[in-house]
């Protein structure tokens, strides 16, 4: 331990050669190191997957983004359903979950708070009366409006290593591999 804290490393294992003895020289199994590896570099084998650099990139994005609404008082649900509301009409509370993924217990809370804060206002359906019908309200699309700044400074913060033309070919590749995933529309 006393070495992590100082900022020292440990060499990197070698890769063992075919008759089992140790090889200092790389191996078809994987990468071999020269030297120290940096403390927390993350492995070259994780670093080769798409899928795993995707995760990583929308993990650092999606705190960065929900420490931004959490000096609001918001979540990234609340977002969410402001979006969901004024990118398609009044929900029926119940449609809004299914159209979210989120479980009902919470799209009852983030809802009561949406509609104590005036963002949203709830409302017996006429035609049933076990319905709530939520729809956004100015307020909300004003916030919304601020939501999706802070959520285009995140983006830009995120994506500032790439050109314009280069974020334009990847959030084109994503809605592609987005459109093929399940339950996408």
């Amino acid at each position: 331990m006393a070495s992590e804290e100082s900022g020292s490393t440990t060499p990197a294992p070698t890769a063992p050669s075919p008759d089992g003895s140790s090889a200092e020289s790389p191996s078809a199994e994987g990468p071999s190191f020269e030297g120290p590896v940096p403390a927390g570099a993350t492995p070259p084998t994780l670093l080769d997957l798409s899928t795993y650099l995707l995760s990583r990139t929308g993990k650092a994005a999606r705190s960065r983004l929900a420490e931004r609404l959490a000096r609001r008082g918001l979540r990234l649900w609340d977002m969410a359903v402001l979006a969901a509301l004024a990118d398609f009409g009044p929900h029926a509370q119940r449609d809004l979950v299914r159209r979210l993924g989120v479980d009902a217990s919470d799209m009852a809370k983030v809802a009561d708070q949406l509609a104590l804060a005036g963002y949203v206002e709830r409302a017996r359906d006429a035609a049933d009366r076990r319905r709530l019908s939520v729809t956004v309200t100015g307020a909300g699309l004003a916030l919304l409006a601020e939501l999706r700044a802070e959520a285009l400074a995140v983006q830009d913060e995120v994506l500032a290593p790439l050109s314009a033309a280069e974020r334009r070919v990847l959030h084109e590749l994503l809605a592609r591999i987005h459109a093929e995933l399940p339950g996408a529309l």
